[in-house]
C-alpha cells in the first residue's frame, strides 16, 4: 500500500478527463517554485501563488485538465521528490 492509495480511490470515482486542483506548500525559494511549476504545462495550467504571512512559504494552486488518475498521482510523486514541498 502506498501513500497515494486513498487519493487514487477518491479519484477513481470521478470521470476523466476532468479539471483538477493541485495544492502545494513550498519553501519560498525560486528554485523550488520553478521545480514545482515545471511539472505543469505553462500554457494550459492556471497557477496561482499566495505567500505566507512571514514570507517563508508559498502556497501554490494549480488548475489543470487531467486525463487520468495516474497522471495526477505521477505529478504528486514527482513533487514529493522536491525537498521541502508539502502536497495537500
Amino acid at each position: 500500500m502506498d501513500i497515494f492509495d486513498k487519493l487514487r480511490a477518491q479519484l477513481d470515482l470521478m470521470e476523466w478527463p476532468n479539471l483538477y486542483l493541485y495544492k502545494f506548500i513550498i519553501p519560498n525559494e525560486n528554485e523550488k517554485l520553478a521545480q514545482v511549476t515545471a511539472l505543469f504545462d505553462g500554457e494550459t495550467a492556471e497557477i496561482s501563488y499566495h505567500e505566507s504571512g512571514k514570507g517563508n512559504y508559498v502556497s501554490v494552486s494549480v488548475k489543470e485538465v487531467a486525463v487520468s488518475v495516474e497522471q495526477i498521482i505521477e505529478k504528486y510523486q514527482k513533487a514529493s521528490e522536491i525537498k521541502g514541498v508539502i502536497s495537500l
